[in-house]
């Protein structure tokens, strides 16, 4: 590989680590931020998150696929560097927001340029070849791993400083990459592969619309539409249930999250490469759904703190489930719509971040209001389990009938 390359892939890496890392920073002090703006309690609190996971979700949902086409015209470095700014500048306004408002700003800003994972991808496919790509977009995967390990614990050890002092740590970080970029990072599209920018090829409802002509996967899909809701009552409502019912720290919430990411890697990066080829896809989806769903309703009904990471095992288990889920689906489209499809789950993975927020936030802050007639702070994570459970029963009549003549049987 020549050094260009190997200093481009380093940036790539660091730049997709820092992305992690920043998003795992202010996870932790993200709820006792908005009470201090809001001047309210948790459960308010809560419902302003879910809207600001809104604005941004909607915000990439839209402006993702015209970022996209434009690094196709300009190149993939200027998007890059200016995706990282637009997070820069989000953090900062998250660290140095006087109202709730600034948040909002800050998110639609995040949301506008939030397209620095996609870019970046590009990037690798750009300057990789036959024989090192498998291993350059593995070095993806062990930066989100990594990143979603050591952003939340520092996020949690920063927090203790106060809330926004992760914040001005994630701005930093993403700032200084902005200038090494600048100064580092090649180019990688050259202008004879570029292409016109062409707004049919950025419409956002495109790629959902794609969908629609895999009619044999229209079970399957809906499936994983619920997987991806019932996911965002641990995303959404992970450190605002813990910090209600067992007055978790930054520090502790920080830790939790650890220990998610060393079980998602464990599991995503190890286990299920000894798993699925014994039980097949099949048996692998609804195993891992059933696991899905049991973890969420121990999170839902837990009495003592250390419960909640004892539970995290079959939780993270359940990932098994997810690539099962792709990996039958892919198995039933021909080879060269296989990009086509993955872009059309992908849209359909934004759209759902648009619902799946705002509906367990909501969830949460109704049961935990003071008003309240019953008083349950697990309620999204009980919600989460019931869409599991109905995700497994569509998986299981979807994989019934007859289209499914490529899966594997296990």
């Amino acid at each position: 590989m020549a050094k260009s390359s190997k200093a481009a892939i380093i940036f790539i890496f660091i730049t997709l680590l820092l992305d992690v890392i920043g998003l795992g920073l202010i996870i932790p002090v993200f709820p006792k931020l908005i009470e201090q703006l809001i001047e309210g309690n948790l459960s308010d609190a809560s419902k302003w998150s879910g809207w600001l996971t809104f604005v941004y979700a909607i915000m990439q949902f839209v402006c993702a696929p015209i970022i996209g086409n434009l690094s196709d015209k300009y190149g993939r470095r200027p998007v890059l560097l200016l995706s990282l700014l637009g997070f820069g500048i989000d953090y900062i306004f998250l660290a140095l927001a006087p109202t709730i408002w600034w948040l909002f700003i800050g998110r639609i800003i995040a949301g506008v340029f939030g397209a620095s994972f996609t870019t970046a991808t590009a990037y690798i496919a750009d300057i990789s070849t036959n024989e090192n790509r498998a291993q350059n977009f593995g070095m993806i995967g062990a930066a989100f791993g990594l990143g979603f390990v050591v952003g939340p614990f520092l996020g949690g050890v920063l927090g203790e400083l106060g809330p926004r002092v992760p914040f001005i740590a994630a701005a930093g970080l993403t700032l200084l990459n902005v200038a090494y970029g600048y100064f580092v990072l090649p180019e990688s599209l050259d202008k004879e592969h570029r292409r016109p920018f062409e707004w049919k090829r950025a419409n956002p409802l495109g790629s959902l619309l794609q969908l629609k002509k895999y009619k044999g996967l229209g079970g399957l899909i809906v499936a994983l539409v619920l997987v991806y809701i019932a996911g965002h009552a641990v995303q959404s409502t992970w450190t605002f249930v813990n910090i209600e019912k067992f007055n978790w720290s930054s520090t502790t919430i920080g830790i939790s999250l650890t220990v998610v990411g060393i079980l998602v890697a464990l599991v995503q990066g190890v286990l299920i490469r000894f798993i699925n080829p014994k039980i097949g896809n099949e048996k692998s989806i609804y195993i891992g759904l059933i696991l899905y769903a049991i973890g969420l309703f121990l999170f839902a009904f837990a009495t003592e703190s250390w419960m909640m990471f004892a539970f995290l095992i079959p939780y993270c288990l359940g990932g098994i489930a997810g690539p099962a889920l792709q990996s039958i689906m892919s198995e039933n489209v021909p080879q060269n719509e296989q990009g086509e499809l993955q872009g059309a789950l992908t849209s359909l993975m934004s759209a759902t971040t648009i619902i799946g927020p705002l509906l367990m936030t909501y969830l949460f802050a109704w049961f935990t209001k003071p008003t309240a007639a019953v008083k349950f702070a697990g309620a999204p994570f009980l919600a989460g389990g019931v869409f599991m459970l109905l995700s497994a029963l569509v998986a299981y009549k979807a994989m019934k009938k007859d289209a499914f003549l490529a899966r594997d049987k296990g």
